[in-house]
């Protein structure tokens, strides 16, 4: 498949998920009355990754993030030439689901981007107020598991066909348990997106956001390699 293809799928899935997560974060979470809450949001990113590994998954692998390119690239699934094209896809499709939510919300009068605009965040900016080290920690351990998930769904041995619904399941559980504590990122382009709509503190505390899943994503590329290794 053509580099350009592969690039540009990876901007196509990595805009529908940030526009139809965060999206739904954004507009839909607390709406009046009939807001779809955490479980909805968590939902709806879930959906995104599954949707689109049906769609792109045959074209570019339906990575949409750039933990997942360098964890499979460590768990030997990802040419290493491939590695930052993907990146700046990812990065470019997010912002643009972003900028294209951003011009939706800001057609209701009062919408106020400063109020987080799905932002990940820490401390005062973490939605139950949990520490900089609790947050760390979770986005290090959410990335490794849905990562081993990815790994394991997508092994030549697994059963052909289901890796979609094991992936969206895993991002579905992995927000489940995260938005409570960082807004649930697992995905540096997914919190690069918004945070550069909302400046200010998004920005200065988007370094957790690459550094903590690109780590917990190589340790599940390891610990994959060494877990399925065939002797």
């Amino acid at each position: 498949m053509p580099m350009s293809r592969k690039f540009a799928a990876e901007f196509v899935g990595t805009f529908w998920l940030v526009l139809g997560g965060c999206g739904s974060a954004v507009l839909a979470a607390a709406y009046p009355e009939l807001g779809i809450g955490f479980a909805g949001v968590a939902l709806a990113f879930g959906l995104t990754v599954l949707t689109m590994a049906y769609a792109i998954g045959h074209i570019s692998g339906c990575h949409l993030n750039p933990a997942v390119t360098i964890g499979l690239w460590a768990g030997g699934r990802h040419p290493v030439g491939e590695v930052l094209p993907y990146i700046v896809a990812q990065v470019l499709g997010g912002i643009a689901g972003a900028f294209v939510l951003y011009m939706i919300a800001t057609g209701k009068p009062g919408f106020d981007v400063s109020g987080g605009f799905a932002a990940n965040g820490y401390g005062a900016h973490s939605p139950g107020g949990y520490s900089m080290a609790a947050c760390f920690l979770t986005e290090v351990v959410m990335t490794l598991m849905f990562l081993v998930i990815i790994l394991g769904a997508t092994d030549r041995r697994a059963p052909a066909g289901f890796a979609p619904i094991a992936i969206g399941l895993g991002l579905t559980l992995v927000h489940l348990f995260s938005v409570p504590v960082t807004n649930a990122s697992v995905n540096p382009a997914r919190s690069t997106a918004p945070a550069l709509f909302v400046g200010d503190w998004a920005l200065g505390q988007l370094w957790m956001f690459w550094v903590a899943p690109i780590f917990g994503a190589l340790m599940a590329g390891y610990l994959y390699r060494w877990l399925a290794e065939s002797r």
